[in-house]
């Protein structure tokens, strides 16, 4: 480049969800949401509860472009962090480097954060379950990261697969972590509420006996399945 970029660039006036839109999604399981997205919207499944703890979080996104074996942008994240937001640190699913260890998820705790989503690894297990902060992320590493930049805090970053901006919604549980469009939120929590109503209509024949797919049964009767010996 024939200009080094700032070493670290901070937008803390990106737009938010209101409370009454992030709580809507309270309790929600995340298969629901990917459901109202046509099927999608989840991070690659790489990305997990830590340690297969039963984590569970719904927040805004504020999204941390740190780069590969860097921490840089998370450090900042702090600095502009509101109650419940959800960090998600990008480090471009850079392997054998953590990117982040107990003492910033303490740090993170004691500012409010909801809870902390990585394309990267972690380190100091133990001590990260005691902060009770909720971690989604690819694995464990005990190696260090390094905070040198260039890094962007509250713009936004693809993450697992996925292009996540800063107030955008995190809904994430034990199965996953799904992502829900600033522009989308209200299509989808309109679209949550008839996936329920069919999940629930569903689940009732289930427990009273159902065990066939009458689409299945459709493609047999008229010819497009053909039953073999």
């Amino acid at each position: 480049m024939i200009e080094e970029p700032p070493s670290l660039t901070i937008r803390q006036n990106f737009p938010r969800p209101t409370a009454a839109q992030i709580e809507a999604f309270r309790g929600v399981p995340t298969g629901f949401v990917c459901d109202a997205m046509g099927g999608q919207g989840a991070l690659e499944s790489r990305i997990a509860p830590m340690g297969g703890l039963p984590f569970a979080a719904v927040g805004v996104a504020l999204v941390a472009d740190n780069g590969p074996q860097e921490i840089l942008a998370t450090m900042a994240a702090l600095h502009i962090l509101q109650e419940g937001d959800i960090v998600v640190s990008a480090v471009h699913g850079h392997r054998n480097c953590s990117a982040s260890g107990d003492q910033f998820c303490g740090m993170l705790r004691n500012k409010g954060a909801g809870g902390f989503v990585t394309d990267g690894e972690m380190r100091d297990f133990d001590g990260i379950v005691e902060t009770g902060l909720p971690v989604w992320c690819t694995g464990l590493s005990p190696n260090s990261p390094y905070a040198h930049g260039p890094a962007r805090v509250g713009f936004g970053a693809v993450v697992g697969g996925r292009m996540v901006n800063s107030g955008d919604i995190i809904v994430a549980d034990r199965n996953g972590v799904v992502v829900v469009p600033f522009d989308q939120i209200d299509y989808v929590i309109a679209q949550v509420a008839h996936v329920r109503g069919l999940e629930d209509a569903l689940e009732a024949k289930v427990k009273a006996g159902f065990c066939q797919m009458k689409a299945i049964e459709d493609m047999i009767a008229d010819g497009r399945a053909v039953m073999v010996e």
